[in-house]
């Protein structure tokens, strides 16, 4: 994990589902149990990052991509992944 910010809200993958960019502004996407907000990346725009979609979570994804972990480190946590509430 990239944080460890206990203060960080909990959210379900519904509510992060949400945060696709078309459902509302935010744009979000988490990676291993953190959750990111990269509504301002020019590279998310319309919640689409090349093949991958916002308001899920990636880390299974990342195997794939051209980049390692440090690039969510550009982006603020904003909450946790959670399936329990």
């Amino acid at each position: 994990m990239l944080t460890d910010q206990p203060e960080l809200k909990s959210y379900t993958r519904s509510q992060l589902a949400l945060r696709n960019g078309s459902d509302r502004d935010e744009i979000w996407c988490a990676y291993q149990g953190i959750i990111y907000d990269v509504t301002n990346s020019r590279l998310w725009r319309k919640g689409k990052h090349y093949e991958h979609w916002a308001g899920q979570d990636l880390t299974d994804e990342l195997a794939e991509a051209p980049h390692s972990e440090w690039v969510f480190r550009r982006f603020k946590a904003v909450g946790k992944l959670t399936d329990n509430l």
